[in-house]
């Protein structure tokens, strides 16, 4: 369902996101990162932050859902996505890092904590995993895209088994203009040792 839409409605999505500036969010999230770290961008929609990681001298593997979002996302950086689902993900590499914006919250809640156990697999040891959702308990459809919100109960149940530990949570409102109301989940995560 939430596919459908952003393969329906990926200009007008491409335009509203390509030019927020997620750099409090970055600042954040690379300082936990290795020179020149591979990160996978795990829902890359219009591209905007695997520029920015590129930008820096990263490596990045970039995914989405929507092959219509997913083209943009090529366009803007200049190399290959790969259009999959989270659960259809499959991969040998291992990433230092994985960078899930806004993206994991299209997951219905029941298979979220499958998702986070694959993903994690995915990380080296150690690796950090940064991850938001919309700030709530509960799980919400709107305008054609199914919505799972987190709270720090509901992320603790999420992770369960995952090899994941919390390393930082902070709460912030929208980054976008006119939306500042809307509370975001801002989760840094680290892989534990196996």
């Amino acid at each position: 369902m939430s596919i459908d839409f952003y393969n329906n409605h990926a200009d007008d999505f491409y335009q509203s996101t390509v030019d927020v500036d997620v750099s409090p969010l970055l600042d954040r999230f690379i300082p936990y990162l290795p020179i020149s770290a591979h990160i996978l961008d795990a829902g890359c929609g219009s591209g905007r932050d695997s520029k920015a990681f590129l930008k820096q001298g990263f490596q990045i593997t970039a995914i989405d859902a929507s092959k219509a979002l997913g083209q943009k996302a090529e366009n803007l950086i200049q190399q290959p996505v790969e259009i999959t689902t989270f659960q259809d993900f499959e991969t040998t590499d291992k990433f230092d890092a994985i960078w899930a914006c806004a993206s994991l919250l299209h997951v219905p809640s029941h298979e979220l904590n499958d998702v986070f156990k694959k993903l994690s697999n995915c990380l080296v040891d150690g690796g950090i995993f940064y991850c938001s959702f919309k700030y709530g308990d509960d799980d919400i459809e709107r305008n054609g895209r199914s919505f799972t919100n987190c709270d720090e109960n509901r992320l603790s149940k999420f992770i369960t088994n995952a090899s994941l530990s919390i390393k930082e949570t902070w709460i912030t409102g929208d980054l976008r203009p006119g939306r500042e109301d809307e509370k975001w989940l801002n989760v840094i995560l680290e892989k534990n040792n196996d």
